[in-house]
């Protein structure tokens, strides 16, 4: 008899917001089930799906999970009788949580996540979009969604955003989804352009030397682990791009990889050179994975997140490098590596998949190295 999975129930605060998290061994089917709820999201800080502690979302959760898995609620109770109660508060009061959703708003955030869903914006779009929305309503709790006005978003940018301390990408998110949803599911135009929008923050990368880079890719001895982050590395992948790769993606014939439906709904190709292909050759030979290039635990499933964060973290913890590197450190070295040894930066924009210029660099001279030409820094380690 298959063992029962157990997906455990707990209060959490997230953003000055009560919440429900999830936290149950990674399955790709219970995740798909858990992005369908309306403002659920997956928090790096949380290590957990998370969702708004509302009575649709455990509605939701025991019809969808009945059968499937086991709910743990005994963490869920047990916070809730130890919480204090509180009387209801008169005025609105940014620094505690905000009142729970009107069904006017409950119905229009599910239609608004409805539409975006029918015009293919991506998965963390939807969540982030849907999300900030849900924020704005329960502010306005007592407020109709249409009688909202240009002062109240003025409010809500000064009295909670603000007042609260988030993030300038925070209160960006949401004025972006409250434009959105007002010009489409209300059919009439808020202005954004009177909140003082700030200025997008412009950090450098965090870059590591090529020396830092293969103590931590020679650190691993596990050939699956140490295939991971050399590919991260040598084609310059964000997270989920390796996650997302198949095995039908690797065309060692031509040398290149391909990266479907990336960052922007676009696919790319990066050169991928002997060494590289050698190595997932070994790779493959010895875990002969059945669809996804790299797979978790049990055939078929897609690697995950976490535990692709806990691999790097282990590689740096044994290569003795007392930085807070994260997976993206491997990406931005790779571009700078290949900026440092002489590649055109038209190409590097090439092959991080970078939309706009500006985002590798203000201007850049076309090269007249083919694609497939070009070296990867990994080659040099």
């Amino acid at each position: 008899m298959a063992k029962q999975i157990v997906i455990t129930l707990k209060s959490v605060t997230y953003q000055g917001e009560k919440r429900i998290a999830a936290e149950f061994d990674y399955n790709p089917e219970f995740t798909g089930l858990l992005k369908m709820i309306p403002g659920c999201s997956w928090s790096q800080s949380l290590r957990a799906w998370h969702m708004p502690d509302t009575k649709e979302s455990l509605d939701y959760l025991f019809g969808s999970f009945r059968g499937k898995a086991w709910l743990d609620l005994e963490s869920l109770k047990r916070s809730r009788l130890e919480a204090p109660a509180q009387a209801s508060p008169t005025r609105l009061n940014p620094k505690v949580s905000l009142p729970e959703l009107s069904a006017e708003a409950s119905e229009k955030v599910i239609r608004f996540s409805q539409w975006l869903h029918s015009r293919r914006y991506s998965e963390n779009t939807i969540r982030t979009y849907t999300e900030s929305i849900r924020i704005f309503f329960r502010y306005f709790h007592a407020k109709e969604t249409g009688n909202i006005s240009n002062d109240d978003l003025i409010q809500f940018n000064n009295c909670y955003i603000l007042a609260n301390g988030f993030s300038s990408s925070f209160q960006n998110q949401v004025v972006n989804a409250v434009k959105l949803f007002y010009r489409t599911i209300e059919n009439r135009v808020l202005d954004v352009e009177l909140i003082h929008r700030p200025k997008r923050e412009h950090l450098l990368p965090n870059v590591l030397s090529k020396q830092e880079v293969k103590s931590i890719l020679e650190a691993s001895t596990n050939v699956k682990h140490r295939a991971m982050l050399s590919t991260i590395y040598a084609c310059g992948l964000r997270r989920g791009e390796l996650l997302n790769l198949k095995i039908s993606d690797l065309d060692t014939n031509r040398h290149l990889l391909i990266i479907r439906k990336s960052k922007g709904r676009k696919d790319r190709v990066v050169p991928v050179s002997d060494r590289v292909i050698n190595m997932l050759h070994g790779y493959l030979m010895m875990y002969k994975p059945e669809h996804w290039l790299f797979e978790g635990q049990y055939k078929g499933d897609q690697y995950s997140e976490k535990s692709l964060q806990s691999v790097l973290k282990a590689a740096v913890n044994l290569a003795n490098i007392g930085k807070p590197v994260t997976l993206h450190w491997l990406r931005h070295s790779y571009a700078t590596h290949l900026l440092e040894s002489g590649t055109d930066l038209r190409y590097i924009q090439e092959l991080l998949g970078h939309k706009s210029s500006k985002t590798t660099e203000i201007y850049t001279h076309v090269s007249t190295q083919s694609l497939q030409k070009i070296k990867s820094p990994f080659d040099d380690l």
